[in-house]
This record gives C-alpha cells, sequence and structure tokens, in this order.
C-alpha cells in the first residue's frame, strides 16, 4: 500500500476526482511537453457529464495556458475518470497522452509505469496487518511508524481540517453553482431550536462541523482529502468534536490518523475510494469508516474494536450512490457528510459495547462487497448525474417551468 500522503492530499475542492486529479494530469503533461503553446484536453465519462459543476474545465485551464476543453459524453472509455490531453506547438502535433483520475487526487497514465506511485507498506489487507502486528508485538500507529516517518505532515493536515471548520461556522451566503445553495454550518451550530434537540446540542456541533468543512470544499477552499474531496468534511468533523468532548492532544490527533489512514488505505488499494467508479459509498462509505476508527481508537478500543467500528460503517453504507444534483459537491453530498458523522460515532460506540471477537464479517470481507456492489451500480448512479437525485431532481425542474 501508499505512503498515508498519498490518501491524506492537500489541494483545491470542490472535487479530488476532479479538480485535483486532472489538475495533476495536466502538470504532468505540461512538464513532458514543455515546449507546447497549445492544449487541447478531451473529458470522457464522468468528467464529461459533470465536470461543469466540479469545476474541471476551470481548474485545467487554469493550469494549462491556451487550452480547449472539449466534453465528450458518448466515446466508452476503460475508466470511467478518463481525459486525454494533446499538445501542439502552434499547429505542430507533439504528442498526447491519456489519463485516468482514479479518487482521492490520483493520477494512472495509460502505459506510463514510471509515474506510479512507490509502495510503502508491505501489508495490503487488515488481516496481513493482524498477522503482522501479532508477530511483532506493535499496534497500528507503530505499525504506520514502522515504515514511514509522517508526523509534521499530519500537523500540518490537522491544522487545514481544523481551518475549514473555523472560516466554514463563520461564514454566510450562498454556495458557488446555479443551485443558489445556502451556507448552513453557522446556521446550524447557533440554532436556537434547543427544544428540538433535547441533550443533543453534541450531535448538532457535529453535523456543524461536517457541513463547515463540506461548504468549503464546495467553494474551492484548500482542503484534505479524507479520502476524498467529495467525503471531507466525516473525519474532521468526528477529530474536532473528540477534541472538544475529550480534550484530545495533538499527538493522539496524530496517532489517531494514522489508523483511519490504515482503513482508508486497505479500501484505496483494493476496491476503490472513486464515486465515479464505485459509487458514494466508496467516498463517504470510506469516510465514515476512517472516522469510525478514529472515534474508536480515542476512545481507547483495542484492535479488534477499532475494525469492528471500520467494518460496520462501512457495512452500512453499502449500496449507497453517487448522484450529485446538477454535478455540483453540494446536493447530496454535503448532508451526506454530516450524517457520515453521526454514523461514524454510533459505529465507534457500537464496536465498543459489543464483542468484537464474535464478528462474523471482517473488515476485509466488506472492503471486497463494496467493490462487488459498486461495480453491479448501473453507471447513471456512478457521478454522472444522469440518475437517482440528479434525474429526478432535474424532472420535476423542468415540469415546473
Amino acid at each position: 500500500m501508499y505512503s498515508l500522503q498519498e490518501l491524506y492530499k492537500i489541494g483545491n475542492g470542490p472535487s479530488s476526482s476532479h479538480t485535483m486529479g486532472p489538475k495533476k494530469a495536466a502538470l504532468i503533461f505540461k512538464a513532458k511537453y514543455s515546449n507546447a503553446n497549445r492544449f487541447i484536453v478531451h473529458l470522457y465519462g464522468s468528467l464529461a457529464l459533470t465536470g461543469k459543476g466540479h469545476l474541471t474545465d476551470y481548474i485545467i485551464k487554469e493550469t494549462l495556458d491556451n487550452c480547449l476543453v472539449l466534453f465528450d459524453y458518448k466515446t466508452e472509455t476503460k475508466h470511467p475518470n478518463t481525459l486525454m490531453i494533446e499538445g501542439y506547438l502552434d499547429d505542430k502535433f507533439l504528442g498526447k497522452m491519456t489519463f485516468y483520475s482514479i479518487g482521492g487526487g490520483n493520477i494512472l497514465a495509460e502505459g506510463e509505469k514510471e509515474i506510479k506511485v512507490k509502495e510503502v507498506y508491505k501489508e495490503n489487507s487488515f488481516l496481513a496487518i493482524k498477522e503482522y502486528l501479532k508477530e511483532n508485538n506493535l499496534d497500528l500507529v507503530s505499525y504506520v511508524d514502522s515504515y514511514e516517518s509522517i508526523d509534521n505532515y499530519l500537523k500540518e493536515v490537522i491544522g487545514i481540517m481544523y481551518s475549514n471548520i473555523k472560516n466554514g461556522l463563520n461564514k454566510s451566503g450562498v454556495l458557488p453553482g446555479k443551485l443558489k445553495v445556502k451556507r448552513k454550518a453557522r446556521y446550524i451550530y447557533f440554532s436556537k431550536s434547543e427544544s428540538l434537540l433535547g441533550d443533543d446540542f453534541d450531535k448538532r456541533k457535529l453535523m456543524a462541523y461536517a457541513y463547515a468543512v463540506s461548504e468549503e470544499n464546495a467553494s474551492g477552499g484548500l482542503v484534505v482529502t479524507a479520502p476524498t474531496c467529495g467525503a471531507c468534511g466525516v473525519l474532521p468533523a468526528i477529530m474536532f468534536y473528540l477534541k472538544e468532548k475529550y480534550n484530545t492532544t495533538l499527538k493522539e490527533e496524530i496517532n489517531g490518523l494514522k489508523v483511519a489512514g490504515i482503513i482508508g488505505n486497505i479500501v484505496s488499494y483494493n476496491a476503490s475510494i472513486s464515486g465515479a467508479y464505485a459509487g458514494c459509498q466508496a467516498e463517504v462509505g470510506t469516510a465514515t469508516s476512517m472516522a469510525a476508527a478514529y472515534a474508536a481508537y480515542i476512545l481507547k478500543g483495542e484492535l479488534l474494536n477499532i475494525e469492528r467500528a471500520a467494518e460496520i460503517a462501512l457495512e452500512h453504507n453499502l449500496g449507497l450512490t453517487c448522484d450529485p444534483v446538477e454535478g455540483y459537491v453540494q446536493i447530496p453530498c454535503i448532508e451526506r457528510n454530516a450524517l457520515g458523522a453521526l454514523r461514524a460515532l454510533d459505529s465507534a460506540i457500537l464496536a465498543l459495547y459489543i464483542d468484537a471477537k464474535e464478528a462474523k464479517i471482517s473488515f476485509d470481507t466488506v472492503v471486497m462487497t463494496m467493490l462487488e456492489t459498486g461495480l453491479s451500480l448501473p453507471r447513471s448512479l456512478k457521478e454522472t448525474s444522469e440518475g437517482g437525485l440528479a434525474k429526478n431532481y432535474k424532472e420535476v425542474k423542468d415540469e415546473s417551468k
């Protein structure tokens, strides 16, 4: 598996697969064809269908000067997030490259082995990791430390995550795009409707934190993929909530991110964290699983409790579709992050109450099931905005004209 830096990427939203990935592809191409002064970029699949709402064309044009972006809705490709870049020196064709944006800001270039990311971790399943920990008398934190020194980077990650929450809670107004979605984080946090919630003010704060980060992402702000931009609000919300409730230290937060990162790494390596490939179960489902593992660790859970928390969280997101309305990472994405944070906390608490040794379903089994489920989902429910809420919203909107 890869370094946790490949999972926790820092970049601008609103979509790791639709903005961060294509930007990286454009930079790779630009470096290879440094004498090119004109570019044509072809977007296919989900990149074409939801590229406008995800600002794909905007980020590419910002990266490549004198660039024409073409949206190809019909050509079938190997991967749903495919782009092809052509480079020219005036009218002279210099070359072309095809890239796949595979989720989390990660890019694979067709036929270019040398740009593949170097693997850091030898084990690539939770079972293999458990066996390694037992043989070497390690826990998950020391396991990460044995492979890479990442504390300083995770400090930066935490700083950005918490900055997103603070900034998001202090902003109002409307998010970018034609949906005209109002920011809600500040309203939720400062709402006076205590009678509706009773003793659940803590949960209201948790939801507000997730909204704050997700709204910053929807505005194109600097965020951390956890594991993607579209699902970046779940883990920071859990972290900030537990920090306030239990006064967690920076060291505990760094270690918790290592634990959550291993969970995300396993999903990314063995299945997918791309909504265009496996639906939102791959994005918010994985984020919820990571956050549940983080919470279980902070709440002093043992290794089996952490696995159980991650398994419960992912299992009960199986089949979750990716159907962004009008192609924007707003509806249902932002609300889904808030509910993911709630589910992550509940999954961790449940994992601590029940006997984890009696678990019939392993985390690895759920990861495999998630991939199979994602591959079975129709294309219309995998970040194309052709089905689900996106389709029905458009039909109702058209009827009301």
